[in-house]
């Protein structure tokens, strides 16, 4: 298959430097008319990313770093560094309040910075992530403070098009698979990314990186989104309320992207049998109803609710195998068969949001191979998953609008500015 002017021209140094010189000049404009609007000066410089600023150590700080292995203690550790257990035993216990130091979890990093006398100035020990615990001595006593990383955050763009499936296309623009499977997440209520995708769907993302010293750390944001999928044009745009600070995402009238249910049970699984009122069973090899629809994966893949609810049946269900069913608002009820196992915390009155993994694939009941068999009940009616239209919720607060078309406004003008600039190299 040819490829369009955008994927060959993909890597060409001059298109990569125009489209980054462009990008931060159009940022610039935005940053500058909205403190026009404001009426405030001008700043001289206009930058895209702020970042907290990081600890310094002391030059005259000796810097030990050391991941710890499987059986370690802080004990150990410290003893290494000449700490007499007394000391250790005074660290641990004025930080109990904030954490257990006898606690300390394998494979985190954890780094001590110590006096040119051998005494301790701090010590640092990862978290998770985002976080990390700060402990420092003060007036003889150890403090520690929980403090976040000083991530720098990069917001970048890329596009594509679809030739085999969309991990792919995200690796050929040498970002890593989260970013597929995130930018999945945010369309999954209107596109099933493995039976809806085509050959020839293409796709353009404004996303942000998180950076530590340089070094990229993980994902952060994806801002906007477009897809064509089968002539089919799907826009998402992130937007927060000010008010309440949660995110969502809209399309560019406002409309959440949320609907009712989600379209698959299941992340890229492939449907094997659709809903039928005359199919012949493939055990008992007679003509007979098929409720639900069939997705076959292997034994483990993770099932996921398709929309908010409360468990109200776990269990063997007879020729069902082992089974899950879940009760929405408005009437509709969800089953899931021939599970192998259920998800930590699934029981029966559990409260489950959409999204949720409640068990996995299995082969449990009359079943030929592993697959999940979902149907879905309207009113006490089984109805198709896949053809049934579900109702979108709640659209963008009214008094947020206007605001968040001016978000919309500044994204669609990012996602033209490179095809413009591409244009006058024609």
């Amino acid at each position: 298959m040819n490829k369009n002017p955008l994927t060959r021209l993909g890597n060409e140094k001059l298109r990569s430097f125009s489209v980054l010189f462009l990008f931060l000049l159009i940022l610039s404009i935005f940053s500058a008319l909205s403190l026009l609007k404001k009426g405030k000066p001008l700043p001289r410089e206009v930058t895209m990313t702020l970042a907290p600023p990081a600890i310094v150590p002391s030059l005259f700080l000796k810097e030990y770093k050391e991941v710890i292995q499987k059986g370690a203690t802080l004990s150990t550790i410290l003893a290494k560094h000449n700490f007499s257990p007394s000391e250790i035993h005074q660290l641990k216990e004025e930080v109990r309040p904030v954490i257990d130091l006898n606690r300390i979890r394998c494979g985190q990093e954890l780094r001590l910075f110590l006096t040119e006398e051998g005494t301790i100035d701090r010590l640092e020990y990862d978290l998770d992530k985002e976080n990390f615990l700060l402990i420092h001595k003060e007036g003889g006593k150890y403090k520690a403070l929980v403090k976040g990383f000083p991530f720098e955050i990069r917001t970048e763009m890329i596009w594509g098009e679809i030739e085999d499936d969309l991990i792919s296309a995200i690796n050929q623009n040498n970002e890593g698979d989260i970013l597929a499977l995130s930018l999945a997440e945010i369309f999954a209520w209107d596109i099933d990314f493995y039976m809806d995708l085509r050959q020839g769907d293409t796709f353009r993302i404004i996303f942000e990186k998180k950076y530590l010293k340089g070094k990229f750390i993980d994902y952060r944001h994806i801002l906007s989104a477009e897809f064509i999928n089968q002539g089919k044009y799907f826009q998402a745009f992130r937007y927060t309320y000010p008010d309440t600070k949660q995110s969502d995402y809209f399309d560019g009238e406002g409309n959440s992207l949320r609907k009712e249910f989600l379209k698959s049970p299941i992340k890229f699984a492939r449907i094997t049998s659709r809903f039928r009122l005359r199919r012949l069973h493939p055990i008992h090899r007679v003509y007979r109803p098929h409720l639900g629809v069939d997705y076959a994966a292997s034994v483990g893949t993770p099932v996921q609710a398709t929309a908010a609810g409360t468990v109200t049946f776990i269990g063997w269900n007879g020729t069902s195998g082992r089974m899950i069913e879940i009760r929405h608002k408005n009437g509709y009820e969800t089953k899931y068969l021939h599970l192998r196992n259920y998800a930590p915390g699934i029981k029966r009155g559990a409260k489950v949001e959409s999204g949720q993994v409640i068990g996995s694939v299995g082969s449990s009941g009359e079943s030929t191979g592993p697959h999940l068999d979902y149907r879905i009940t309207y009113r006490g009616k089984y109805i198709n998953p896949l053809s049934f239209r579900f109702k979108p919720v709640q659209p963008i607060r009214p008094e947020f609008l206007d605001d968040f078309k001016g978000e919309v406004e500044k994204y669609l003008l990012l996602f033209d500015a490179p095809l413009a600039l591409l244009q006058g190299f024609k």
